[in-house]
């Protein structure tokens, strides 16, 4: 395990007695494409938010970079200027335009002039299909539209490594397309990404490696190929087999 962009060793993290994470090891190399997959409640949304620092982890370590994110006394802020997060909220400031939203960051945190910052969002904007959108305020757009702006705002920061938690269930099912191909675009690219999703199509198309997740701890994980064709583990074969007569896979 060397995860020269994300190493996590050991983390456990518990919310009163109840032990969400239960020792959670798991490497991504530059370009990684990870998604974690498992049933509501099995702690993909919690290692998202240990790894952006939302969460302070009660076992272990986690890298960044080469850099040991948890230990004592790191800039939290600094941290998170490197890893983008995008939830299945938007959190869009519905008093600032998409331009506001996506300039406010990297002006505030990033020290960029508004003139470098204005220049960048309107090249991301440009290349997800919103540019005539720039002056709009989110309540004007749709579910989408104003999930690629959360995902533009997070890319504005130029971030090292992409979290993204089930980006798409807050969607109707005709927007979740739209939404995926900007993923997808960013994969192409080469993007590093951890991806907790419920889109089992997506995943077997996008992930370099998919992780399943059953109580707080990665049960098996391997390429699309190996996971969805063929899973070692008798608790990933029944996780699939609801999801295929769900009609999801």
């Amino acid at each position: 395990m060397t995860g020269d962009a994300l190493l996590v060793q050991g983390v456990h993290k518990s919310f009163g007695k109840l032990e969400v994470l239960r020792g959670i090891d798991l490497a991504l190399e530059e370009h990684d494409v990870v998604c974690l997959i498992g049933a509501s409640g099995s702690g993909k949304s919690t290692l998202l938010r240990c790894v952006n620092l939302l969460e302070p982890i009660d076992a272990g370590r986690i890298v960044v970079g080469g850099d040991d994110v948890t230990r004592p006394g790191v800039d939290v802020n600094r941290v998170r200027r490197e890893i983008g997060i995008v939830f299945q909220a938007f959190n869009l400031f519905p008093h600032m335009s998409v331009l506001e939203n996506v300039t406010l960051a990297p002006r505030k945190a990033r020290g960029r002039s508004r003139a470098e910052a204005t220049a960048e969002a309107d090249r991301l904007l440009g290349r997800f299909g919103l540019a005539d959108k720039r002056e709009e305020y989110p309540d004007r757009l749709s579910g989408g539209q104003q999930q690629r702006v959360a995902i533009v705002r997070a890319l504005a920061m130029q971030p090292r490594l992409l979290l993204l938690d089930e980006v798409t269930s807050a969607l109707d099912p005709e927007l979740v397309s739209e939404v995926l191909d900007v993923i997808r675009e960013l994969a192409a690219g080469g993007m590093t990404m951890l991806i907790a999703t419920h889109e089992m199509g997506f995943a077997r198309d996008v992930a370099s490696r998919v992780c399943f997740l059953d109580g707080g701890t990665i049960l098996e994980q391997g390429t699309p190929e190996e996971i969805f064709g063929a899973p070692r583990e008798e608790r990933t074969r029944q996780f699939l087999q609801r999801i295929v007569a769900a009609g999801r896979l």
